[in-house]
């Protein structure tokens, strides 16, 4: 299993909206790089749902459970579908995590603009200690 971090602005797609939804299409990466990382997701990889922009907090944990395919608005790009798994009872923090000398290699801390990206297992349990 592989572990992820994927990136919504609440104010788009925020972590109610997977919930109300059950499963949702994470659609529109428009990054070489993000798109690498969606076209390498597997079914049952577990993401870390970040609220970027006016959160930038680690909010839930997703899990994929449908491996990449195109995009439906532009076949270009590709999509994955997500799932809820569940909500953690505190929002971990990007300062939270750059405070924490354990994440200084964390892609979040080192390209934090990057929307889709991978997390290391050992950071995917510190944040799931953190947010417990």
């Amino acid at each position: 299993m592989n572990y992820w971090l994927i990136k919504s602005e609440p104010d788009t797609y925020a972590w109610s909206d997977l919930e109300r939804d059950k499963k949702t299409t994470w659609d529109g990466v428009r990054n070489f790089l993000a798109r690498n990382n969606l076209k390498a997701m597997k079914k049952g990889d577990m993401a870390l749902f970040y609220h970027s922009m006016s959160d930038k907090a680690i909010v839930g944990v997703a899990k994929v459970v449908k491996e990449a395919y195109a995009d439906p608005k532009d076949n270009n790009w590709v999509a994955v579908d997500v799932a809820p798994v569940r909500k953690l009872k505190n929002a971990v923090t990007l300062a939270q995590i750059k405070a924490d000398k354990r994440f200084t290699h964390m892609v979040l801390v080192k390209s934090s603009r990057l929307s889709v990206q991978p997390v290391k297992a050992e950071e995917f349990d510190w944040i799931m200690a953190l947010g417990d």
